[in-house]
This record gives C-alpha cells, sequence and structure tokens, in this order.
C-alpha cells in the first residue's frame, strides 16, 4: 500500500523521490484520523493547555503527508506571497495580470478566484488555503500546467497552520495591518508575528514588498530578510504615488520611480486600490520588469468578485457590492463612496459571529462618521445569537451619534429592499460584508445567498 519511510523529527529529512508518505507513528495517524473526522472529540478529550502543541504536530504531519502525497509538487516553483490584513485578494490579481502582461503564464489562489494558465474559475471553498491537500492539489495541477509564477493569498490562519508548509516563497507582499482575527490571535502584536513569518528567515523571501504608509511598517521592515521595496504616498518610497484622482469610472495617480514620472490608471475604485495597485506595481519592478508592461498589467484587471462591485438595473442611484466585513475595509469603502457621491451613502451592514467581538463596535462607529443613512442587518450569525451581535454594533453607531440615521432590520433582504426604497438619484447604496460570497453561515446552517443576485432581483421588481 503505502511505502514505510523513516525521517528525522528534528531536520523533516525526506527523500526527494519519494512519492507517498507513509507516517511510521501509530500516535500521529491516530491524531490524523480524529482530527479530520472528529475534531470537536479530540479537543474535549485533550486538555487545553497541550491542545496547540498537539494541534501543531498534527499539521506538520499532514502537511508532510500532503506534499508528498502529491509529489511535492510546489518544489523549485517560484511563489509570489500576498498577506496583510485588506486588499490581498485585489493585490494577488494586480500582480496575476502584471505578471501576465510581462509575459508569463501564471497561476493563482486567492479567497475568490482560482486560475491556473489562463483558466480562472470561482473559489468555491470560501476560504483562502483551506485545507493543505487543495493547496498541494493546486501546486500539482500549476506545475503539470508548466506555469513560471504562482501567486498565492496567504491569511494569517494559513501561516500559523502551516497550510504552505513547504512552499518556496520567492516575493513576499504585504498590503497592511489593522484589527482583525484577534479571536484567533488575542493581540495584534501576535496577530503582527504570525504575519511576519512570511518575511523573515521562517519562509527567507529573496524580495519584500512593503506598504511604506502602513503603522506596522517599521515592524516588517525590521523582520524582513530579503531585499524591501517599497510603495506609498510618503517621501521616500520606492514607488511613490500622488495627485490622486477618484471617480464612478475608476482611479488615477501620478507615479514615481527612480526619479521618474508615470500616470497609473485603474479601473478599481478607491485611493486603498492604489495601493494595492503600487504593491503590483513594486512586484513587477522587482523582477526588473519595463515599468509601462507592468503599468499595463495594473490596468488589464477590470473588476475582482465582490470588491466594490457595481449593480446596475438601470436604477438612478449607485449600488455597490464590496467584502468589507472589517473595520479598516469598511471605512476605506465608505470614504471613497463619500468622494466620488453627489448625494448620500446609505450603507447596509452587519457584523460576523464567531469571529473578533472587539471590532463591532467599531464598525458601528465607521458606519456613523461615514455614512448618511444606515440600515444595520445580519451578516453571518454562525452559532451567536444575532440580536447580541447587532446589539454590539449598535453600541458603537450611538458612541459615535449615528443612532438617529440607523435603522435595524433582522432580515438581510428586506434591509437591502428598504435602502433601495431609501436611495433617491445620485444617492448610492453599499452592501458591505457579503461581496463575493455565495452562502451564508446562518445558526450553524449553510444557507444559499449571492448579494450580487440579490440585489439585481430587488432593483428589478423596483423598477
Amino acid at each position: 500500500m503505502y511505502d514505510s519511510v523513516r525521517f528525522s523529527n528534528r531536520n523533516n529529512i525526506i527523500h526527494p523521490n519519494m512519492k507517498v508518505l507513509a507516517i511510521d507513528s501509530s500516535i500521529t495517524l491516530v491524531l490524523l484520523m480524529l482530527m479530520d473526522h472528529a475534531k470537536k472529540l479530540v479537543r474535549k478529550v485533550i486538555p487545553k493547555s497541550a491542545l496547540r502543541g498537539v494541534e501543531q504536530g498534527f499539521r506538520h504531519s499532514r502537511g508532510l503527508f500532503w506534499r508528498a502525497r502529491y509529489g511535492f509538487p510546489s518544489r523549485n516553483m517560484k511563489v509570489i506571497a500576498v498577506t496583510g490584513t485588506n486588499g490581498k485578494t485585489t493585490t494577488a490579481n494586480y500582480i496575476n495580470e502584471v505578471l501576465k502582461s510581462i509575459g508569463y503564464k501564471t497561476a493563482i489562489f486567492t479567497t475568490t478566484n482560482i486560475e491556473i494558465a489562463g483558466k480562472n474559475e470561482p473559489n468555491k471553498t470560501h476560504y483562502t488555503l483551506v485545507k493543505q491537500s487543495l493547496v498541494q492539489g493546486f501546486f500539482s495541477k500549476a506545475r503539470k500546467a508548466d506555469v513560471d509564477w504562482v501567486v498565492l493569498e496567504v491569511t494569517s490562519h494559513a501561516i500559523d497552520q502551516h497550510r504552505i508548509q513547504g512552499v518556496p516563497i520567492e516575493m513576499a507582499v504585504l498590503t497592511n495591518l489593522t484589527q482583525e482575527h484577534l479571536d484567533y490571535h488575542g493581540t495584534m502584536e501576535a496577530y503582527a508575528d504570525v504575519k511576519a513569518k512570511l518575511f523573515d528567515a521562517t519562509y527567507h523571501p529573496k524580495i519584500c514588498v512593503l506598504n511604506a504608509d502602513d503603522e506596522w511598517f517599521e515592524y516588517f521592515k525590521n523582520r524582513a530578510v530579503g531585499q524591501v521595496l517599497t510603495y506609498g504616498q510618503k517621501n521616500g518610497s520606492d514607488i511613490r504615488f500622488d495627485h490622486v484622482a477618484i471617480s464612478i469610472k475608476g482611479t488615477k495617480c501620478d507615479l514615481a520611480f527612480q526619479k521618474k514620472h508615470y500616470k497609473l490608471s485603474t479601473k478599481l475604485i478607491g485611493e486603498f486600490n492604489l495601493y494595492n495597485a503600487s504593491a503590483a506595481v513594486a512586484t513587477g519592478i522587482g523582477l526588473f520588469a519595463e515599468v509601462d508592461k507592468v503599468l499595463e498589467g495594473v490596468n488589464n484587471l477590470k473588476a475582482v468578485a465582490g470588491r466594490m462591485e457595481q449593480i446596475d438595473e438601470g436604477q438612478d442611484f449607485g449600488v455597490i457590492v464590496d467584502y468589507s466585513y472589517a473595520y479598516d475595509a469598511l471605512t476605506q469603502a465608505l470614504k471613497t463612496l463619500k468622494q466620488i457621491t453627489s448625494g448620500r451613502v446609505i450603507v447596509v451592514f452587519g457584523a460576523t459571529g464567531d469571529r473578533d467581538k472587539g471590532k463591532r463596535p467599531l464598525m458601528g462607529k465607521a458606519a456613523a462618521k461615514h455614512a448618511d443613512v444606515i440600515f444595520l442587518t445580519d451578516d453571518e450569525t454562525y452559532t451567536e445569537d444575532p440580536e447580541a451581535i447587532r446589539q454590539a454594533v449598535l453600541g458603537g453607531i450611538r458612541e459615535a451619534g449615528g443612532a438617529k440615521k440607523t435603522t435595524i432590520i433582522a432580515d438581510r433582504e428586506a434591509a437591502i429592499k428598504a435602502a433601495f426604497k431609501e436611495a433617491r438619484k445620485g444617492d448610492v447604496v453599499l452592501l458591505a460584508g457579503m461581496g463575493h460570497e455565495d452562502y451564508r453561515n446562518m445558526g450553524g446552517k449553510a444557507v444559499l445567498w449571492d448579494e450580487r443576485q440579490v440585489a439585481r432581483k430587488l432593483l428589478k421588481k423596483l423598477s
């Protein structure tokens, strides 16, 4: 069945020609079976003090298993890893277009899409690099397609849980770091520490692309082991942009590199997308590509599913669907729409259950500060009481003085319908939180839901 091969626990030495790994530890095999099929039981049986060590040991072993099962497919491949709190998916797709513009054959794995050698399909898992088996299966297909570069969107969970174990990172790109996932990491310092592993000796990238304007820039710069390339609006950034112009049709700016000046244009809306685009420009420059070709690639990206995606059914007000489920992302989306909207900004949003509870009042404050009309509704409740989630968000809204402009409608479709009825000519309605997703987790059960299709259906009825 499986060839039994011994390996060094200390050095993780594995024979390069090995096709399938048979773990010679009965304990590890038992954990593999238990934790894949009965994780809740394992967590009840093993004391909390020992659980993390057991889980991490299991993940190491599982990672070795799946790498071997697929024949170590990522070996000798060139990988660009994109991490950060917000903008990872968009930045990865910008980089993918830049690489194709340069002339490379590519593969990309993000929260929204998976593409190998030009064949693009939606990521139906709703997660990024959710399982080591999926990651290694993706690399196996990419290797068979003989791609030149692989672009990965990498979450802190993927790093901490060894889902990209053994993947050679040539370049690491950071978008930003803001509060998120503290239910998992505990503190911002712990969150940053995990992200920084992508830039330090853990993965040892040759080039590290960093956001010079980000609050955590110095921290990541000090952790970086590769050549550092910076982007942003600050003087001294390697790739610097200014003179920003935003419209409903896209975003433009002037871009400077090595005392030369260029025009950067993207079809995506918002100054935050210039940061994402500039990160892609820095990546292309790190590959010694012609700047004009890099900028052409940036302009080739027409849209990213559920990221400031416009919905048009002939209505006389704007409708935007965006995956802004975190405080900073919601703030940036609302600020952008205020800049380009002649009328009011109306937002429909909620907060996710079983996730970082500390961000809920912050999201409420962001809506109160930057939106003219608020419809507070349910996002995904998971196993939490939806009323408790809404009240936590409402606390932030009240604290920021936004209670009078807030209407609470628990049913999300009814809330969207009410927002559309409220909207007048020149207004814009932001549907925040669900983005590209095609189902919601409500009470621990998956419920079919595509925000874009719901919006189109309601707009057609309205007209």
